[in-house]
């Protein structure tokens, strides 16, 4: 994830501009109720990890079985009202002021926009993803090996495609809207002002509201966090610079990383993390240009254009998908994967729309819908392609191509370096994983602390660093607490819970963006009338005007003569033209 652009002072906001005491909390009524409830959480996961694993599982089972089908109706729901608005009426509306121009060139924005697709889950989950669903296939589908393969590719397609964008489309643009038009506070409660009012939004409903977007984005953080140092270990075990993968290892790694990331806030060494962050979206591409190039190009390739084809062949049975025939099995797996999925992208969704709502300043609706959906989906689309395919084509070998264990099973942090490996240049490669992987850690880790901290601080876009420092911290505290209770599925239960009130929110905010947008939509249709009518009026009379000008004898010369002609014969009018002569003290005419 790249790091947001350089913070500019707060839009909108009704907070004075006075000195701030340096260690004063600007939102009280929202810092110190999210602050209490994820230090609660931390505190019971770390001195109680056995049993708060338990109670997750349980959790996480009682949400897939009763809010399996609500997950599944939501993402579709948001799906069909972000495509909806970019073809609606609202498409020509810009989100800023009418003048405003894009703040960042076509090219500049897409390249953000792809910064914003790239992260750890898709290193993380790149190959891993594709060779499960096509070694351990969804419960339900058979086949061949091209069949399975084909599903693997159409299921992994569905998790990281248009769903997830369309998640983030609909955060970011209520949250553009409310920013750059409106000029409102960088806060989710303000997105939801047109629908709530501005007394509920300024009352203990809106805390309430930023609240749960606080506990969710910090554990959407989290999960990220969790699943790179995991992969980060993987990585140094397999280079030989430590052991075998141990708890105590992967605490280790956090605190590490995460006293790097709270360093760079305290330094005041943003734009080198900004350079640093840019520099690692280079490195991931080398990296997959790497595979691609090292591998079977041609087969990868061909694999892109099919496994497109078939995502969108599937794409709507695969939508509505509740494991309704495959019992608990079915259930079992339809929380491990879509349902997680569908609920770390919710609870990530204030992070994310957060930053693609500031670099979006100028755009209209229209553009902004097609760009967040196309671009990223399709860069994910072309990862996947090309580190799962590559993981497929060696599974299909026989024996695991040496990717896994057969009877110990895939250990999604232990693939992709297993592929790497397979490849010339493996270790250069794998070295390169490992730089990658923990850059995008420190950015997240920056980034994530500064959305957390602008939310708690009523939306301050310039937060003092040390709530910063705080909330960084705290991420890595949240990903510690959750390794410790029950490593990836605690992480995987932590997103579904925090994912639901969420979600509430987020039908609001589309609510929300609806009216604003229909309100706006009839006030500019006015306009548009109007000015048309005018420019309709002023058209005539001039052709009236113009036309009378040069055809004034044709259509009136005989009826003037004719009535000059009698007013000079008729001794009656003669009279009365000289009474009113008197009147005006003139000299009548001689007649």
């Amino acid at each position: 994830m790249s790091v947001l652009p350089d913070a500019s002072p707060p839009v909108g906001s009704d907070r004075p501009a006075a000195p701030r005491k340096r260690f004063a909390v600007p939102a009280p009524r929202v810092f110190y109720p999210a602050l209490g409830i994820i230090l609660a959480v931390v505190v019971i996961a770390i001195a109680f990890p056995v049993r708060t694993g338990s109670v997750l599982a349980l959790l996480q089972g009682w949400v897939v079985a009763g809010l399996g089908p609500y997950y599944v109706i939501i993402v579709a729901a948001f799906v069909v009202f972000a495509i909806w608005m970019g073809l609606s009426r609202f498409g020509d509306i810009k989100l800023g002021k009418d003048d405003d121009e894009p703040e960042f060139g076509i090219m500049s924005w897409f390249a953000m926009l792809f910064a914003a697709g790239m992260g750890i889950g898709l290193v993380f989950w790149g190959a891993s993803e594709p060779l499960t669903f096509f070694t351990n296939p969804k419960p339900g589908v058979d086949g061949d090996s091209a069949e399975l393969a084909s599903a693997a590719m159409s299921q992994t397609f569905l998790h990281w495609g248009f769903h997830a964008w369309a998640i983030y489309a609909v955060v970011g643009l209520s949250l553009a809207y409310s920013i750059h038009r409106k000029g409102r506070p960088v806060s989710i409660r303000w997105a939801l002002e047109p629908l709530l009012g501005t007394r509920r939004v300024k009352g203990r409903l809106g805390d309430a509201i930023d609240v749960i977007a606080i506990v969710g984005t910090l554990f959407g953080v989290a999960t990220s966090l969790g699943l790179g140092v995991q992969q980060i270990a993987a990585g140094l075990s397999y280079l030989g610079v430590v052991g075998d993968v141990t708890n105590t290892l992967l605490v280790i790694l956090i605190v590490v990383i995460t006293i790097i990331a709270t360093a760079s806030v305290v330094s005041g060494v943003g734009k080198g993390i900004k350079w640093l962050s840019n520099i690692n979206l280079s490195m991931a591409g080398l990296l997959l240009l790497a595979v691609l190039l090292l591998g079977p190009t041609m087969y990868l390739l061909r694999l892109l254009v099919q496994s497109i084809g078939g995502y969108f062949q599937d794409v709507v049975g695969l939508t509505f998908a509740t494991s309704a025939y495959t019992g608990q099995a079915g259930l079992d797996w339809q929380g491990g994967w879509t349902v997680f999925y569908w609920g770390w992208w919710i609870s990530w969704a204030p992070f994310v729309g957060v930053f693609i709502a500031r670099i979006s300043r100028g755009r209209t609706v229209r553009q902004f819908i097609a760009g967040v959906l196309l671009v990223p989906t399709f860069v994910t689309f072309v990862w996947f392609a090309v580190m799962g395919g590559s993981a497929i084509r060696q599974a299909w070998e026989g024996d695991g191509g040496g990717l896994f264990d057969p009877e110990a099973g895939i250990v999604p942090e232990n693939v992709l370096f297993n592929l790497l490996g397979s490849l010339p240049f493996g270790v250069v490669l794998s070295v390169l994983a490992v730089i990658v992987i923990a850059i995008f850690f420190i950015t997240s880790a920056d980034s994530g602390s500064l959305v957390i901290d602008m939310l708690a601080s009523g939306g301050d876009t310039n937060p003092p660093k040390w709530s910063r420092i705080m909330w960084a911290s705290l991420g890595g505290l949240v990903a510690i607490a959750l390794l410790l209770a029950g490593g990836l599925g605690a992480l995987q239960t932590g997103a579904i819970l925090t994912s639901i009130p969420v979600s509430i929110v987020m039908i609001g905010m589309c609510i929300a963006t609806y009216k604003a947008l229909s309100a706006e939509h009839q006030v500019l249709v006015r306009a548009e009338r109007r000015a048309r009518k005018d420019e309709l009026s002023r058209r005539i009379g001039e052709k009236v005007t113009e036309h009378l000008e040069e055809n004034f004898d044709e259509h009136f010369g005989d009826q003037v003569d004719d009535r000059i002609s009698a007013a000079l014969s008729d001794p009656s009018l003669a009279d009365d033209s000289k009474k009113r002569w008197r009147l005006g003290r003139k000299q009548p005419p001689q007649v």
